[in-house]
């Protein structure tokens, strides 16, 4: 059986929250796995943000992708803000990420949504291939400014 994706739940958690965990080491963030787990299940417990996961016939998830409705006031319209994209060190180079940049698409697509956007880090390349190699163009027109609260 070939990796599947899956729409998480709160039933999901207990596969996806040490990938969740994972994610936020390689941005180098502390692990605390209860943390993650708490975060993804408040996000789903909310509807505020939806998840997909792929996993192997053995039932083991392999990666995610997490998106974030936002809106354009300017195209009247919705967006998604893929925020997340994590695949397991042991499935790099599998598909996995690009089927779960496949899934975001055709669900961001299923909800009428104008487009989708994502950022990432200026060092992480590989996600970059990926990104370009699937359509996504890096905007010009733009800066993006941040305001740390904490």
């Amino acid at each position: 059986m070939p990796h599947q994706v899956q729409r998480a739940d709160l039933g999901s958690l207990d596969k996806i929250a040490g990938l969740f965990d994972a994610y936020r080491v390689f941005y180098e963030q502390p692990s605390n796995l209860p943390q993650s787990w708490a975060f993804l299940a408040e996000r789903l417990s909310a509807n505020e943000s939806v998840i997909f996961y792929v996993q192997n016939a053995e039932g083991q998830a392999l990666g995610f992708v997490q998106l974030y409705p936002t809106f354009s006031s300017i195209d009247a319209h919705r967006t998604w803000l893929l925020s997340d994209l994590f695949t397991d060190s042991g499935a790099r180079g599998q598909g996995v990420g690009t089927l779960l940049m496949n899934a975001a698409r055709d669900f961001a697509l299923s909800t009428g949504a104008k487009g989708m956007v994502l950022e990432t880090a200026i060092n992480n390349h590989t996600a970059q291939r990926l990104y370009e190699s699937l359509g996504y163009k890096r905007d010009s027109g733009y800066y993006t400014y941040c305001l740390d609260l904490r």
